[in-house]
C-alpha cells in the first residue's frame, strides 16, 4: 500500500483539494478530514515543503483487517518498514481503537512495536518520528507522520499576537477569496501579520517550508530525491512591483512584531505595516481594488461582545464608504457581529479555529 493523506483544517478541505490539484499531485481525492493523493516519501517531502493549506502529511504504509491481537502482531511484522524508516532513527507508536474487537490502545501499540523491532527499528517514547495506528471497525490503517511539528509553523514568525490566525487557515481563506498572488491585500487589524505575510509569500513564489525541518528528513532516503532543492527553490524578486500588502493595527507592539516577522520571512520589500485605527483606514494610493482580509476580535477570547458591535459597525462603514470595488473577507465566530457591519455578506464555513467554529464572511464591495 502507498499513498498520502493530507490533513486539512476542519472545514477547509476544499481549498486543500484545489491546492493539491494546482501543485500537480496525482490521484487527488477529497475525503473526510483531508485529501488523499498518490505517492511515497518523495511526494510526501514535496507536499510538506510546498503546501500552504495542509496541517500535516501522513504516509499510509499499510492497511489490513485485524480481528484480534495475534493477527495484528503477525501482520505488523509483514509491513515493509525499512522502505520508509532507518535503523539508526527511533520511532514511537500511537494507536486509537474504535468500534473494533481490538479495543485497548496500549495493546495495539505493543503489537505494532513488535513488528518494528522485528525489522530492526528502535522504539523510544521521546522519538520525533511517529507511527500512527488507527483501528476502526476492525480495519487497521498504519501511517507515518512525515511532518513533525504542524505545518502552520513556517519557521520564521517569531512574534505571535493574541488569538492568532494560523498560517494554514489564512492560506485556505485567501484561496477561498480567489487570491492568486496578483491582487493587493489590506488587513486593518493585522496583529502579527499572518494574512499579509502569507499573501506576500504566495506572490513571491516562496515555498512555505523553506525555513524549518521535517520528520521526513530523518526517514529512509529516496534515490534521486533532493530535499534541499525543494527548500531552496528561487522565489521572485520581492521588491518588484513595489509594496502591495498592507497591515494596520492600533498596537505599536503588534506592528513592530509584524515587521520583524516580515524581515525573517524575506518579504519586507513587498509589505508595509503601520499603526492606524480602523477609522483612519483608506485604500493605499494607486490601488483601485484588491482584498481586505481581517480577523477581528469576536468576544470568545478577546474583547467584550457588547463593545464589539461598535467596532464591527465602524469597520463596515469605512469599507462601504472607501473601498468600493474591493472584495472583503471577515473571519468571525459571531454572525451577529458580522451583521453589525451593515454589509451584505455570504458565509463560508464553519471552519475549526483552534476549537472555535468560525465563518469567513465575504462580499464584493
Amino acid at each position: 500500500m502507498s499513498g498520502l493523506f493530507l490533513v486539512a483544517v476542519p472545514g477547509l478541505e476544499g481549498p486543500l483539494e484545489e491546492e493539491a490539484l494546482a501543485l500537480g499531485f496525482d490521484g487527488v481525492r477529497r475525503v473526510a478530514g483531508g485529501v488523499e493523493v498518490d505517492g511515497g516519501l518523495a511526494e510526501a517531502a514535496r507536499a510538506n515543503v510546498e503546501m500552504r493549506c495542509a496541517v500535516r502529511v501522513l504516509a499510509r504504509v499499510a492497511e489490513f483487517r485485524a480481528m484480534h491481537l495475534a493477527q495484528l502482531d503477525k501482520r505488523s511484522k509483514k509491513v515493509a518498514w525499512r522502505d520508509w524508516l532507518r535503523d539508526d532513527v527511533p520511532v514511537k507508536v500511537e494507536a486509537t481503537c474504535r468500534k473494533s474487537k481490538i479495543y485497548v490502545n496500549k495493546a495495539a501499540v505493543q503489537r505494532v512495536e513488535g513488528g518494528l523491532k522485528a525489522a530492526g527499528i528502535a522504539i523510544s517514547k521521546e522519538a520525533e518520528i511517529v507511527v500512527k495506528v488507527r483501528i476502526n471497525d476492525d480495519l487497521c490503517t498504519i501511517s507515518l507522520d512525515t511532518t513533525g511539528e504542524a505545518l502552520h509553523r513556517r519557521g520564521h514568525k517569531e512574534f505571535v499576537g493574541k488569538a492568532p490566525l494560523r498560517e494554514t487557515m489564512a492560506a485556505g481563506f485567501l484561496r477561498v477569496m480567489g487570491f492568486d498572488g496578483t491582487q493587493a491585500v489590506v488587513d486593518p487589524m493585522c496583529g502579527s501579520g499572518t494574512f499579509v505575510l502569507e499573501a506576500a509569500e504566495i506572490a513571491m513564489g516562496l515555498v512555505p517550508g523553506r525555513s524549518r525541518s521535517f520528520a521526513f528528513e530523518q526517514m529512509a532516503r529516496v534515490e534521486g530525491a533532493d530535499f534541499a532543492y525543494l527548500k531552496n527553490k528561487d522565489g521572485q524578486d520581492g521588491a518588484s512591483g513595489g509594496v502591495r500588502f498592507f497591515g494596520y493595527d492600533r498596537n505599536d507592539g503588534a506592528i513592530r512584531g509584524a515587521r520583524g516577522n516580515a524581515e525573517r520571512a524575506g518579504v519586507a520589500g513587498m509589505v508595509a505595516f503601520e499603526r492606524a485605527a480602523v477609522s483612519d483606514l483608506v485604500p493605499p494610493e494607486s490601488l483601485a481594488s484588491g482584498l481586505v482580509m481581517v480577523n477581528p476580535p469576536y468576544g470568545g477570547r478577546i474583547g467584550d461582545r457588547k463593545l464589539l458591535f461598535g467596532l464591527y459597525g465602524a469597520l463596515g462603514g469605512v469599507l462601504a464608504e472607501r473601498f468600493a470595488g474591493w472584495r472583503v473577507g471577515i473571519v468571525t465566530s459571531d454572525g451577529g457581529l458580522a451583521k453589525a457591519t451593515g454589509l451584505t455578506l455570504e458565509a463560508y464555513g464553519p471552519v475549526d479555529h483552534s476549537g472555535t467554529k468560525v465563518n469567513l464572511y465575504h462580499a464584493q464591495l
